[in-house]
């Protein structure tokens, strides 16, 4: 498969993450990606910046020539935090986003009813700034994923294989488990999906083997997952 975008990435301004927006940015060009987005957690998160942060990224360029050698999108991941799919930064703030990845994230919200988190995810994906759900397949917060996957056909949102998820002693144990019921029902309903590497340090840039690893396990068929083509994706984060 070809593979030449990983949007879902932390830099230092997540604090739990080890590295700048510049060594993310040469460790993607490095890696042969011809697109690089930079989602850093939202205020939510202890730990993180304020949603100031996110107010001046027109200052960082986004053409590889203008800039730093590769297409960069600037983003957020958002912590949705009630089971109405609220996310926590101020619109005049997520207005000046490229794109958002909206999860759910246990310090940020309780994990609830597989209802409850299922109604979480789809009114997220009500707010046209959200352009992917990230780890929907987590376990700690069950999903019904037919719903979901209908949701996303019909709210224009991509549905996340997160790498980080199905590394060997992650975080989200049981979460390649449930990888294969996502991709069935994403194909099922013609949903799209975006393999992410969840990066935390530049190493991790573009690192989706694991997801890979399923993608082709499962069978998935590859005209549904956007990795292949970054001007499809800025197509669809611009739609």
């Amino acid at each position: 498969m070809i593979d030449l975008l990983d949007v879902h990435t932390h830099t230092i301004a997540s604090v739990h993450a080890y590295s700048s927006i510049r060594e993310m940015a040469e460790a993607g060009k490095r890696k042969g990606l011809k697109l690089l987005g930079i989602s850093d957690h939202t205020p939510s998160m202890p730990g993180c910046f304020g949603d100031f942060y996110f107010c001046n990224f027109k200052v960082i360029p986004r053409e590889a020539e203008q800039g730093y050698g590769i297409d960069m999108v600037m983003g957020a991941e958002l912590n949705i935090i009630d089971y109405s799919g609220s996310t926590d930064l101020r619109g005049e703030f997520l207005s000046r986003l490229d794109y958002a990845v909206a999860s759910l994230h246990d310090p940020c919200i309780k994990p609830g009813t597989k209802e409850e988190n299922t109604a979480a995810i789809l009114g997220a994906m009500r707010n046209p700034k959200v352009k992917i759900i990230g780890h929907p397949d987590n376990p700690k917060y069950p999903v019904d994923f037919e719903a979901v996957a209908r949701a996303a056909v019909e709210n224009h949102v991509l549905l996340e294989l997160n790498n980080s998820s199905y590394t060997p002693g992650g975080s989200r144990k049981g979460s390649r488990e449930l990888a294969g019921e996502l991709m069935a029902a994403a194909r099922r309903h013609g949903a799209m999906m975006i393999m992410g590497s969840d990066a935390h340090v530049e190493f991790d840039v573009g690192n989706h083997a694991y997801a890979l690893e399923l993608v082709q396990q499962y069978g998935f068929p590859e005209e549904l997952i956007i990795n292949s083509s970054p001007e499809k994706f800025k197509e669809w984060i611009e739609s």
